[in-house]
C-alpha cells in the first residue's frame, strides 16, 4: 500500500494525487501521513513528488469547485483531511463529477464542514489579531502581533494583511509559523510562543477607546459573546479588559436609548466625506441610520478589492454573516462560491457587498430567523451602497435578488421577468439582475434549484464578458 508523507501544504497534496491518479490508484490503497503534525517512520514510505517530478502530463479535469474548497480544507487541522480530498477527486474522475452538488452525502458534507470552520477561523484572525509597536536596533518600527488560530491558516489569512498594512512593517507570531511583512516580500517563518510577542503598547488605550463606543448594550449575550470571542483570544486583546464592566453597565444604557431613540433615518450623517473604502469600512461599524443595528451582532461591510471590475450586491447580511462580520460566508456564500468558481471567475477579483448592512430577523426560540428589510432600511442604507460604488467604480453591477436590484433600479424590478437582463445606470456601465444564491437553497425541487444555479452562473459569465468590454 502506497504511504505518502505529506508537508501539510496543498500544493504537495495536489502532486501527490495527480501523480496517484495517474497511476489509477483507489483512495482505500493509499495511506496519508501529515509530516507537518506527526513524525512517520520513513521505512515504507513514499515521499509527495517533489516539485520538479516529470508526469505524464496528461489533463486530469476536475470541477474549479472542488480546487477551490480543496485549498481551503487544505488548511483545516484534521488530520484525515488528505485522505478526504483524495477519496472526492477520486469520485470526481471516476464517475460521480456531480457529487460535489449533493449536499446530503457524508463526504461533501464533511468537506462543506471544514471549508466553512476553516473561513470562520479566517475571520475570526482578521478580526482578533492586535499589533504591538516595537522598536527595533536599527531605528524602524515593527508592529508584533500574537495569535491562536483554530487551524493552520496563517498561510491564507497573511495576504489580507499585507493588503490592508502595505505600509507597515509587521511579524504575526502563531504557534504554528509565522508571518513577516517588510514593505516588500512575504515571508514565513517557524512558530513562536506568546512569550516573543510584547504584551503592551501606546496603541492600548485607542482600542480601548474604539470598542467602548462601538459596544452596542442593546446586543448583549454573554454566552454568544464567548463564542464568537472565544476567552482564549482576550490576553490579546486591549478591549477584552473592558467587557465585564460594559456588560454591567448595558441596562442602564439600554433604558437610556429606549427613552431617547434615535432619530436618525439615514445613513449619511455617519459616512466621511471623501474618505477611502478602508476609512468607509471602519466608519460604517459605527452607523446608527436606523435601528437595524440594535439587534444585530455587528455591520457586515462589502469585500474585495477597490479595482474590482465587477461589483455583487446581495440583498443583506445572514446569521452566519453577521457573526463572522463578513458578507456570502454562510449556505448561500458557498453556492456563491461554487458559482463563481463554475462560471472561471476567481472571488478575490470581485467586490461583494449587501445593499442592507445588518442582519435583519425575528426570533423563534434560540434561532434567529431571516426577515426581508424595510423599504425604509433599504432607503437609510442607501448612502453605504453608493459610497461603495464610488469607491471602487465599477464597470458592471451583479444585482443578487429583488432587494438589490430594487435598491439600485426602482421598485419595478421582478426577478422573474428581469433576469439576465442588464440595464443602463449611472452607478455603472451596466447592472445586471439576478437570482440570489439563496433561491438555489431554497427551490422547490432539486431539478428547479440546478435550473437557476445554471442561470446565476450564466449571468456571471455576462457579467465578466461585459465588465472586459466596458470603459467606465
Amino acid at each position: 500500500m502506497p504511504r505518502v508523507v505529506l508537508d501539510g501544504q496543498y500544493a504537495t497534496w495536489h502532486r501527490a494525487a495527480r501523480d496517484l491518479l495517474e497511476r489509477d490508484q483507489p483512495p482505500a490503497a493509499v495511506e496519508w501521513v501529515d509530516a507537518s503534525v506527526e513524525q512517520p517512520a520513513l521505512e515504507g514510505f513514499t515521499a509527495a513528488p517533489a516539485p520538479g517530478r516529470s508526469t505524464s502530463g496528461a489533463v486530469i479535469p476536475v470541477p474549479r469547485a472542488f480546487v477551490v474548497q480543496a485549498k481551503l480544507a487544505a488548511c483545516h487541522r484534521d488530520p484525515h483531511r488528505w485522505e478526504l480530498l483524495y477519496t472526492i477527486v477520486w469520485r470526481l474522475t471516476h464517475g460521480e463529477r456531480g457529487v460535489l452538488a449533493d449536499a446530503t452525502d457524508r463526504e461533501v458534507r464533511r468537506l462543506s464542514e471544514m471549508v466553512a470552520q476553516v473561513r470562520r477561523d479566517e475571520h475570526k484572525m482578521h478580526a482578533f489579531v492586535r499589533f504591538r509597536e516595537v522598536q527595533e536596533p536599527d531605528g524602524q518600527v515593527r508592529y508584533i502581533a500574537w495569535h491562536r488560530p483554530d487551524h493552520l491558516i496563517v498561510r491564507l489569512a497573511a495576504p489580507f494583511f499585507v493588503d490592508r498594512f502595505t505600509a507597515m512593517r509587521w511579524s504575526i507570531l502563531t504557534p504554528d509559523e509565522s508571518a513577516h511583512w517588510d514593505g516588500r516580500a512575504l515571508t514565513f517563518g517557524p512558530g513562536l510562543p506568546a512569550s516573543a510577542a510584547p504584551s503592551e503598547d501606546r496603541l492600548e488605550d485607542l482600542w480601548r477607546t474604539y470598542y467602548r463606543a462601538m459596544f452596542n448594550p442593546a446586543r448583549v449575550n454573554p454566552r454568544a459573546m464567548k463564542r464568537e470571542l472565544p476567552v482564549r483570544h482576550w490576553a490579546t486583546l486591549p478591549e477584552a479588559t473592558l467587557i465585564p464592566s460594559l456588560l454591567a453597565d448595558a441596562p442602564v444604557r439600554v433604558g437610556e436609548m429606549i427613552a431617547n431613540p434615535s432619530q436618525a433615518t439615514s445613513a449619511r450623517p455617519f459616512i466621511p466625506e471623501g474618505a477611502p473604502l478602508d476609512a468607509l469600512r471602519t466608519a460604517a461599524s459605527g452607523c446608527r441610520g436606523c435601528a437595524l443595528y440594535l439587534p444585530a451582532t455587528q455591520v457586515v461591510f462589502g469585500a474585495g478589492p477597490d479595482t474590482a471590475r465587477v461589483m455583487l450586491v446581495g440583498e443583506q447580511p445572514g446569521d452566519e454573516e453577521d457573526r463572522v462580520g463578513a458578507p456570502f460566508v454562510g449556505p448561500a456564500g458557498q453556492v456563491l462560491d461554487r458559482a463563481l468558481a463554475d462560471a472561471g471567475v476567481d472571488r478575490t477579483t470581485v467586490y461583494v457587498t449587501n445593499a442592507v448592512k445588518h442582519f435583519t430577523f425575528r426570533r423563534e426560540g434560540k434561532r434567529r430567523i431571516h426577515e426581508r428589510p424595510r423599504t425604509s432600511d433599504m432607503r437609510a442604507c442607501r448612502p453605504w451602497l453608493e459610497a461603495e460604488i464610488d469607491r471602487v467604480k465599477p464597470a458592471v453591477i451583479v444585482c443578487l435578488g429583488s432587494t438589490a436590484a430594487q435598491s439600485l433600479l426602482g421598485p419595478a424590478v421582478r426577478i422573474q421577468r428581469d433576469r439576465g437582463r442588464t440595464f443602463p445606470s449611472p452607478w455603472a456601465r451596466g447592472v445586471l439582475v439576478s437570482y440570489h444564491p439563496s433561491a438555489v437553497l431554497r427551490a422547490d425541487d432539486p431539478a428547479h434549484g440546478e435550473e437557476i444555479y445554471g442561470w446565476l452562473v450564466e449571468d456571471l459569465q455576462a457579467a465578466v464578458a461585459q465588465s472586459a468590454t466596458a470603459s467606465v
